[in-house]
């Protein structure tokens, strides 16, 4: 078993610890503050276990031709890219107030720091942990400068390779044991056949002293869902108040009724998991004793006769007698009295019966 850590305070993820949610607000604010707390407010009232968006230090981010390069996009805010990212970038009083609002609520707050500078708002704004975006989990320094900000690290991984992830454990490990990696295919929307959720046991398997999550860009929620099913221990979903606006994440996006149906669905699914002890439960007693079968004489077996196969049979029988699994055990014991056709066998008919020990 995967072992845990704290994530947030007093909210361990991994071991036999509940699913954390996260819902990716991301840039889908529109650029907007008070869209920004609806949607705090909104994947709080949907049961998501942290909001999050995006940071970025925009030069530190994108080079100065990457800033200037025109950008006619549909979903563009802006003559150029740079302009367009500005658009959506709050300020750090901002964030500030965005993290003092989810307080008020009771929501975990956090980021992606998409640059070596934005971890160190962040860090300064001391959020409960680092999300770590598909597109910087190669990007080695700036692995090694945020694992030794010592706060727990969730990691992306999308457009990498599984030796790539390797070397990201080998970086990170020894600086700061408290992270995990999520499986990610970096496409919006994500194509079921691209989402390769055998990648999930795979990291278990490679990385069995971590938790492993699922981050996903697909639209519905039965992947995902199924992703906790898999073991998934730290699930991220991007989120929006409406599928039409304007943005590239949008359509890849959960509006409020499927947030609030793939949390009830991951916390069933959990439930339903169970003990992987099979046994029969008390649930089940009543359909055992209303249907429930034993063995039963086939023909009129006399006192003193020893038991063959060909005098038995399996019937729903009243009263309860031997249960079915039962039966070879009863060949070749001698029965105490006349048993008539069609009669249960019980265990005041057979002597010296031993019951099988259960396993």
């Amino acid at each position: 078993m995967a072992r845990e850590f704290e994530l947030c305070p007093g909210r361990r993820v991994g071991g036999d610890q509940p699913c954390f949610i996260i819902a990716e607000i991301g840039q889908n604010h529109q650029g907007d503050l008070d869209i920004a707390k609806r949607m705090i407010r909104m994947v709080k009232d949907c049961g998501a276990d942290c909001a999050k968006f995006q940071k970025s230090e925009l030069e530190y981010k994108f080079n100065k031709k990457a800033l200037e390069r025109p950008y006619t996009s549909k979903h563009s805010w802006g003559k150029t890219y740079g302009e367009h990212k500005r658009h959506l970038e709050f300020s750090h009083d901002q964030y500030r107030e965005l993290k003092k609002y989810a307080e008020e609520i009771g929501i975990f707050f956090t980021a992606s720091g998409m640059d070596e500078m934005a971890v160190e708002f962040l860090h300064e704004l001391d959020v409960p942990f680092f999300k770590v975006g598909s597109g910087d989990t190669n990007n080695f320094p700036y692995l090694e400068k945020t694992a030794k900000k010592g706060r727990p690290m969730v990691i992306s991984s999308g457009m990498q390779s599984m030796s790539t992830m390797h070397q990201v454990y080998q970086i990170v490990k020894p600086i700061n044991p408290n992270f995990c990696f999520l499986q990610c295919t970096s496409a919006y929307p994500l194509q079921p056949e691209d989402v390769n959720l055998r990648v999930i046991s795979a990291y278990q398997s490679a990385f069995p002293d971590i938790p492993i999550g699922y981050s996903g860009h697909e639209t519905g929620i039965a992947i995902s869902v199924a992703a906790v099913a898999m073991g998934a221990k730290v699930l991220e979903r991007h989120v929006t108040l409406d599928k039409t606006w304007k943005g590239s994440d949008h359509q890849a996006s959960l509006e409020p009724n499927e947030l609030a149906e793939l949390v009830k669905a991951i916390r069933t699914v959990e439930k339903a998991m169970g003990s992987p002890i099979k046994q029969l439960l008390p649930c089940e007693m009543a359909c055992n004793e209303k249907l429930g079968k034993s063995v039963v004489a086939k023909v009129a077996i006399p006192e003193g006769a020893v038991l063959t196969l060909d005098m038995l049979t399996v019937k729903v029988g009243e009263p309860k007698g031997f249960p079915p699994e039962c039966i070879f055990d009863l060949v070749g014991q001698k029965v105490k009295r006349t048993i008539e056709e069609d009669e249960t066998i019980t265990e005041q008919a057979v002597e010296n019966h031993v019951k099988k020990s259960e396993v």
